[in-house]
């Protein structure tokens, strides 16, 4: 991989249905062997669903989710001399969502259901209450960050 420059940051359009550039992400990464629109099919009867239970407009739902599972620290390894320790690290903007779309859509396949939008629709809910696997993913990342605290005067 070329250590020289990075490439530009691809600038994602929103949603059809809600505006929101987070929600396509969320849609762009669920998405399967480029079906697309099965992927927003899916997400958005999670959505009708989440609304439903919530009693909260879907995109309230989704943001209040999103914002109770971005990560603000997280731990990196690094090594010094013969020992590897795990560095706590500030996340990027752009990798708080990333992780959060990621640790969201891990959840919600991993719970039990009958279907995706179901199993979404609850992981959202949850999220959005502050409980679920993945706002626990995000404590877990926060208290490994807490306890490596000691080591942060090595950060590169």
């Amino acid at each position: 991989m070329s250590r020289r420059n990075r490439p530009a940051r691809r600038q994602v359009e929103p949603d059809i249905r809600y505006d929101s550039v987070p929600l396509q992400k969320f849609i762009n990464r669920m998405m399967r062997g480029g079906k697309k629109s099965v992927a927003q099919r899916i997400m958005y009867d999670a959505l009708d669903q989440a609304e439903a239970r919530a009693n909260k407009p879907a995109i309230e739902v989704f943001s209040d989710a999103l914002a109770n599972v971005l990560p603000a620290v997280e731990v990196k390894p690094r090594r010094v001399g013969g020992a590897t320790y795990q560095i706590p690290v500030e996340v990027p903007e752009y990798r708080q969502l990333s992780l959060a779309i990621r640790w969201m859509l891990a959840a919600a396949r991993n719970r039990s259901g009958r279907n995706m939008a179901s199993k979404l629709a609850a992981e959202l809910v949850d999220a959005a209450n502050g409980a679920g696997s993945a706002v626990k993913r995000r404590e877990d990342t926060l208290k490994m960050a807490e306890a490596n605290r000691a080591f942060a005067h090595l950060r590169w």
